[in-house]
C-alpha cells in the first residue's frame, strides 16, 4: 500500500488531521501520522463564533503518533499533508521535519498544506517563487518565504495544494486527491 505522511502535533487542528486522513484511507493510500516523537497527541478544535477578532480553541481528539520525525525516511512516501492548527509553529523549528519537507519538494512529490502548515513551508525554505494559500494571518510568513499568498479554497501551484482553513477541506484535499492519482497512483 502506497504511504502518505502526515505531519502532526499536539495542538493540530482535528479537522485538518481527520479529514485527509480518512480521504487517504478511502482513496487506499495508508496515512501515517508522524510527530516529534511516537506519542499521543492532543489535536484542538477552532471554530469562528461572533464578537471574536480570531477563531477560538477547545481540545479536540486524541490520536497516537506512528513515527517519530528523526526516524522518517521520506522515500517510504508518496506524498505528504500539513495540517494546521497550532502545532506548525513549533514544529517549523524541528530539522527532521524540515529535511522531509524538502525531500518531497525536490522529488516534486504531491504536498498538502492548510491553514498555519505553510508557516513549516516557509521556514524550510520551499515556498520561493510559489503561490500558496494559508489562513490569512500567516499571509505575511508566506510571503516572507518567498510566496505570493493568495487566499483561495484550493490553491493549485506545481505539486503543492494549499487552503485556508477546515472550512475548505472539500476543495482543497480534493485537489490534492486528483493530484496524488496523477503523480503517485495506486498500483
Amino acid at each position: 500500500m502506497s504511504k502518505v505522511l502526515i505531519l502532526a502535533g499536539d495542538f493540530s487542528e482535528t479537522l485538518e488531521v481527520f479529514y485527509p486522513y480518512e480521504r487517504l484511507r478511502e482513496e487506499g493510500y495508508e496515512p501515517v501520522i508522524a510527530s516529534l516523537e511516537k506519542k499521543r497527541l492532543q489535536f484542538v478544535v477552532h471554530d469562528f463564533e461572533p464578537g471574536y477578532f480570531t477563531f477560538t480553541e477547545k481540545p479536540g481528539h486524541g490520536w497516537d503518533a506512528d513515527i517519530a520525525v528523526a526516524d522518517v525516511n521520506p522515500d517510504d512516501y508518496v506524498a505528504l499533508v500539513i495540517p494546521g492548527g497550532r502545532a506548525p509553529e513549533y514544529l517549523r523549528n524541528n530539522t527532521d521535519v524540515q529535511r522531509i519537507v524538502q525531500h518531497f519538494f525536490g522529488a516534486d512529490a504531491p504536498v498538502a498544506s492548510t491553514c498555519h502548515g505553510p508557516l513549516i513551508l516557509a521556514k524550510s525554505g520551499v515556498l520561493s517563487g510559489r503561490t500558496s494559500s494559508g489562513f490569512p494571518e500567516v499571509a505575511p510568513d508566506i510571503e516572507s518565504g518567498g510566496a505570493t499568498y493568495e487566499g483561495g479554497q484550493a490553491v493549485v501551484d506545481g505539486n503543492l495544494v494549499t487552503s485556508r482553513a477546515w472550512n475548505d477541506n472539500g476543495p482543497w484535499f480534493g485537489a490534492f486527491i486528483k493530484l496524488l492519482r496523477e503523480r503517485a497512483p495506486l498500483a
